[in-house]
């Protein structure tokens, strides 16, 4: 499912038109996004999973086609933890 599949079965499922149901998929994308931008940013969404950044440290590694070294530099990564809801309709 791609975005475009997404807006269309919230647009379907909100009775909504697919401009409208873009532009609120839009603003919770946005949301989620200036949340988890700020320090420690967290959104926990019960039920369905919780979204969270973490830091990585920097490191070492090579470069697969000379076998150089290369310095790789630290860096903050989200994560995502699935909640009970999600898993069990996975499952």
């Amino acid at each position: 499912m791609n975005k475009q599949d997404l807006v269309a079965v919230v647009a379907e499922a909100g009775d909504l038109p697919k401009a409208k149901a873009g532009d609120v998929l839009d603003a919770v994308f946005d949301a989620i996004t200036k949340a988890l931008s700020k320090k420690d940013g967290e959104v926990r969404l019960v039920g369905f999973g919780t979204f969270s950044t973490s830091k990585r440290k920097a490191g070492k590694g090579r470069n697969p086609r000379t076998g150089e070294e290369i310095k790789i530099p630290s860096s903050t990564t989200v994560r995502f933890k699935a909640g009970k809801g999600l898993k069990d309709a996975v499952n």
